[in-house]
């Protein structure tokens, strides 16, 4: 009797560790070892991690995938499989969800939260045994985004078992160890292993700062809206090579969506594989779908083509093929921006009057807007027709009302061009004035001296003196405004001013001609004409054009 009860409490006492081990071998076979490694090949760092899907879909910290490259599992029967995708992370959980090239995976089971005072055990990793679980108690469980847990264990843990699992009496993972484990002895700290389980990829994951702090290929969503804008924001985003893999594997997820052979045509004709790209539009146009919009691709390809890469030949893509693809858009939906592509290829092809045409055409459409307005002014511009190109640059500035907003001011600067070019100076002073009020610091030396030879035009003498300084100020090293100050400067009477302004030109350009034709000039008007004119023919052995009739004026 007495030896039965000295059996007992050792009974007793053994048998909350031994239900623990009862599920532990078969967890162990979810376990597995992160290695990652940077651009050399050089090992960054490792990590514990377990898997939590039956396809490869795994978690682990986060901080090992910084600046990596790529990285391995290592499972607890020792083999090893590339990291294929990051699923999702969070660097200030430190948790990082990814998936393994290892399909039909054992899976540990996401418990519900832990309660208060609950038995737990971390779960280390070991190859080929059963590890030794360490036992501790939930002290506290802090919620966080409402459904999840951020626990403070009981248990001492070490350094090396930051982020291995952290179960529950069933054997189902109840949070992640967390790499504060060490801050104080004997408590130790978890992150929800279901939080870790739902971090997902979104098409905006691209540009997520955490995810781009890894090189390893994000995973493209399972929705196909959020993997186009994936692909969308990753052609600016991301180098050629890692965007270039991405449409491959957007084409192997979605084999019937054309938005990847579009994509992928895109790609080909920026590498000058047209023909590779043509066979990609061919298969969009096959696949169906919204063929409006897959015949506007196709046409916006090879018009873009044409306008940026016409010194590679591809006889398969001309301007009428554009032109056809884009009609065929519009024929199955008439829309106004495909007539608005019809225009511009037109207009590519230099038949000026049916691009105004069909210009006109949206001025009355959905699309009348100053731009429409601007197109149209162009093509009567080419056509020249300049008392229409005016109207209808009115038209477009009549888009906007007074006081006018900045989007007003390239609309103005080319009605102000516009009437300069047509001998209108005042009233191109005054568009260039209006632009000059948007634009405000943004404004260069070459809008100054534009200015000034349209106040020159309208006789606005002071003006034009005060512009030309202003862009010599901006840019003092450019001759070409010290030239025309001189020559304003002759024809205002400030001939000395004049001589001044020609010297500083002659020490700034010695080689060019205007300087001493302007100091020659200037010489003769102050009654240095001997010098004036031994200046003067200097400018015309330099071979300046204005220095005979000079000459011949002043030498009598």
């Amino acid at each position: 009797m007495k030896r039965l009860l000295l059996v007992l409490p050792l009974y007793l006492f053994t048998l909350l560790p031994l239900s623990a081990q009862s599920w532990a071998s078969k967890a162990i076979k979810s376990l597995l070892t992160v290695k990652t490694f940077s651009a050399d090949g050089t090992l960054l760092a490792s990590s514990t991690g377990f898997f939590i899907g039956t396809d490869g879909e795994a978690v682990s910290s986060y901080a090992p995938f910084k600046g990596a490259l790529r990285a391995v599992v290592i499972d607890a029967q020792g083999k090893e499989y590339p990291v294929e995708f990051m699923l999702g992370a969070n660097e200030t959980y430190d948790v990082a969800k990814f998936q393994v090239a290892a399909r039909k995976t054992t899976p540990l089971a996401i418990a519900a939260n832990a309660t208060n005072g609950s038995s737990v055990w971390l779960l280390p990793y070991a190859v080929n045994k059963t590890p030794e679980c360490v036992q501790g108690t939930v002290s506290s469980a802090e919620q966080f985004q409402e459904k999840y847990q951020y626990y403070t264990l009981s248990m001492t843990v070490e350094e090396s078992q930051v982020s291995c699992p952290v179960l529950n009496q069933n054997g189902e993972v109840v949070g992640i160890i967390q790499p504060s484990a060490g801050d104080k002895k004997g408590t130790s700290y978890a992150i929800s292993a279901r939080y870790a389980a739902d971090l997902k990829i979104s098409g905006l994951s691209v540009n997520d700062p955490v995810m781009k702090q890894t090189q390893i290929p994000i995973a493209l969503p399972d929705d196909t809206k959020e993997a186009l804008l994936s692909l969308f924001l990753a052609s600016s985003s991301m180098s050629e090579s890692q965007y270039a893999n991405m449409v491959e594997r957007f084409i192997l997820k979605f084999p019937n969506e054309a938005d990847g052979y579009i994509y992928r045509a895109r790609y080909q004709t920026s590498k000058g594989n047209f023909s590779s790209a043509e066979e990609d539009m061919q298969q969009a146009v096959r696949i169906g779908g919204a063929q409006d919009d897959v015949h506007y691709q196709y046409a916006e390809l090879i018009y873009q083509k044409a306008l940026y890469q016409s010194d590679k030949p591809f006889s398969a893509w001309t301007l009428d093929k554009a032109f056809s693809e884009s009609q065929e858009a519009y024929r199955i939906n008439p829309m106004s921006v495909y007539l608005q592509q019809q225009a511009q290829i037109r207009y590519a092809q230099r038949q000026y009057a049916e691009a105004y045409n069909l210009y006109d055409q949206l001025t009355r459409s959905d699309l009348r807007s100053a731009d429409i307005f601007f197109a149209a002014s162009q093509c009567k511009a080419q056509l020249n027709e300049p008392e229409q190109q005016l109207a209808l640059l009115d038209s477009a500035v009549n888009q906007f009302s007074r006081p006018y907003v900045k989007t007003a001011a390239p609309y103005l600067f080319a009605r102000a061009q516009a009437l300069y070019n047509h001998e209108k100076y005042r009233p191109a002073v005054n568009d260039y004035n209006e632009y000059a009020e948007l634009m405000g610091s943004q404004l260069g030396a070459p809008f100054y001296y534009q200015r000034e030879l349209a106040e020159l035009g309208g006789h606005l003498y002071q003006q034009a003196l005060n512009d030309i300084n202003k862009a010599i100020e901006l840019d003092p090293t450019e001759s070409m405004y010290y030239a025309e100050k001189a020559s304003l400067q002759v024809r205002v009477g400030m001939h000395k001013d004049a001589i001044e302004t020609a010297r500083q030109l002659i020490q700034m350009s010695p080689d060019l001609s205007d300087g001493y034709l302007f100091l020659g000039l200037g010489q003769c008007l102050t009654n240095q004409k001997a010098e004036g004119v031994k200046n003067l023919n200097k400018a015309k052995e330099m071979g300046n054009e204005q220095a005979q009739s000079l000459i011949e004026k002043y030498a009598k």
